[in-house]
């Protein structure tokens, strides 16, 4: 077992680095959406903020680390390298799947980052169908306690699971285990897909059992059913996995329905996000927080130097997108009305 998932671990990080896991036909909607250039924003640059708040924690961002990897060497020095570039930029930084954690004793410094970023909100991560594979509220606790995680995400996976060989496939019950964990843990717990986008159905039924916070992980972005095709030696799951390079809710869409389902509900936008101004339109939208993963794991095998330039280029992205709009403040790039979609701007 230990073996079986290090290989996997290992492997993930080297297709998403070297082959071409994005589907062909579908993207995340946000290259359908424009803003409205105010020419005379009567605001100073220097004073934009893009400081806000996410469940009880103020964050220097709105930006966050998405979920990537754990488990091995490799993952260590990726995870070291967002962690301290996290702590510096003020982002949010969320870990790889912590099954790992509980599974694999050679790698569980792989997922140890509160030492490299001591004040900024880290989010542990597990795939909801585990709780029908013996995990439950003790390993939870364990997971939180071990990262000294501020938060717990769940993820689903269920496309992903079955073009996997081996996968993890039940996933029968889970919303009354899912319910049982929010009632019990001690911290938030959040739930996020891993690319194929949230509907509003599915958010309704997560917000009535008391989860706190929702990634959409829309579709446009990695797909893991390509990802898992590049891994699968069984011809069938190879063959079937690419008839889903364009499956999934387009983040954008995502975003739009979770958001009928709540005006309040946290929300994290991911799932193919490039620039800044993709981040702007999210926030735009309705997304609290915007997640960026495989754009900067390159960068992150590299060094902490490496992220922080991206970083930084993300942040200013961002602030000039809210310049050309006007926003001088978070809270007034939410719902601004230059959004637009492309070719009707009137």
């Amino acid at each position: 077992m230990t073996n079986t998932i290090e290989q996997r671990k290992s492997q993930h990080i080297q297709i998403s680095l070297n082959e071409k896991v994005t589907g062909d036909s579908i993207s995340t909607g946000l290259e359908s959406l424009v803003f409205v250039h105010n020419a005379l924003p009567e605001i100073d640059f220097n004073e934009i903020s893009i400081e806000t708040r996410f469940l009880d924690y103020v964050y220097k961002t709105p930006f966050l680390i998405s979920s990537m990897t754990g488990g091995t060497a490799l993952a260590e020095t990726i995870n070291r390298n967002l962690a301290i570039a996290a702590q510096e930029r003020g982002w949010a930084l969320a870990l790889g799947s912590t099954r790992a954690l509980l599974d694999i004793d050679g790698h569980s410094s792989s997922f140890l980052m509160r030492k490299y970023a001591p004040s900024i909100p880290i989010i542990a991560n597990l795939g909801a169908v585990q709780f029908n594979y013996g995990f439950g509220l003790e390993e939870c606790r364990k997971i939180i306690e071990l990262t000294e995680a501020d938060m717990l995400v769940l993820h689903l996976n269920s496309i992903q699971e079955v073009i996997q060989d081996n996968g993890d496939t039940n996933f029968k019950g889970l919303i009354k285990k899912i319910e049982q964990l929010c009632t019990m843990l001690e911290v938030p717990v959040g739930v996020k897909e891993v690319g194929w986008g949230i509907d509003g159905q599915t958010a309704r039924k997560l917000i009535d059992v008391g989860i706190s916070f929702i990634d959409v992980a829309g579709a446009g972005g990695t797909s893991w059913s390509q990802v898992e095709k590049f891994r699968s030696e069984d011809p069938i799951r190879r063959a079937a996995a690419e008839a889903f390079s364009g499956w999934g809710i387009p983040t954008v869409e995502s975003i739009k329905l979770v958001r009928s389902e709540s005006g309040v509900i946290p929300l994290i936008a991911s799932g193919g996000m490039q620039t800044g101004i993709d981040a702007a339109k999210s926030i735009a939208l309705g997304a609290d927080l915007v997640g960026f993963g495989r754009s900067i794991l390159k960068e992150a095998t590299q060094s902490a130097d490496d992220v922080i330039k991206i970083m930084k280029i993300r942040e200013m992205e961002l602030r000039m997108a809210m310049f050309g709009v006007g926003a001088l403040a978070l809270d007034t790039l939410k719902g601004n009305p230059r959004l637009k979609e492309r070719g009707k701007i009137t």
